[in-house]
């Protein structure tokens, strides 16, 4: 969802307001961006959808890597206990993907949301808040910026233009095909932005997403029929 105050909703609790940012205070002293240590060979993609105004549910897809093979599909379904709140809506999404990925039976090495990363207001987007919680590396790859400015990157596959806010670059804004928009691609937790970078272009075949993040938004799609 976009970063921007949805007026069909109530303003938010000032006591609430209060609490997840003290809450999102005290995550961002625990971020860690660093190139990983891992023998990559099980990547997880991840998404959630919600069902009407308080029901969500979360995937998770575990693929072989490099060969991007299916293995797992999981699937939660959750209420939602917090109202939309602008800027922290990873508080409402978390707690069910959690849930989900408790059901994988093999965990994976990292993981790919769909979502951002620290290219958030705050550096606390849902690839962020699911890396700390599990201490797992994880990027966000976004279909749609947040904050921050860039330069359109080529129009080649492959094409990179650095994604900047507050003087820091946030994610890089990757051309994933010729000819297509772009996707934003941030670390989350555990995770560096030239190897977030790296692992995106490496698992996108012939779509515009990579095949993580691109096969937990279509089996939360099909999930959701059985709800």
């Amino acid at each position: 969802m976009a970063y921007y105050r949805r007026f069909d909703y109530p303003a938010p609790d000032p006591a609430i307001l209060a609490r997840l940012t003290e809450q999102q205070r005290e995550m961002q002293e625990r971020i860690i961006i660093q190139k990983p240590d891992f023998e990559l060979k099980l990547i997880a993609g991840c998404d959630s959808s919600f069902i009407g105004e308080d029901q969500i549910l979360s995937a998770f897809i575990l693929l072989s890597y490099p060969n991007l093979e299916v293995l797992e599909k999981v699937w939660h379904v959750g209420t939602v206990e917090l109202p939309y709140v602008p800027g922290f809506l990873a508080f409402r999404e978390a707690p069910n993907l959690l849930k989900a990925y408790e059901k994988l039976q093999q965990k994976p090495d990292f993981i790919m949301v769909d979502g951002h990363g620290i290219s958030h207001p705050r550096r606390l987007g849902i690839a962020t808040h699911v890396g700390i919680h599990l201490n797992k590396p994880t990027i966000g790859v976004a279909k749609k910026v947040l904050v921050g400015k860039y330069k359109e990157p080529a129009v080649t596959k492959g094409s990179v233009s650095p994604l900047i806010y507050k003087d820091e670059i946030i994610a890089n804004v990757l051309r994933t095909k010729d000819n297509v928009k772009p996707v934003f691609v941030s670390p989350g937790h555990l995770m560096d932005l030239e190897t977030a970078t790296t692992i995106a272009m490496a698992c996108t075949t012939k779509y515009k997403l990579p095949e993580p993040t691109r096969l937990a938004d279509h089996y939360a799609a099909v999930f959701k029929k059985d709800v």
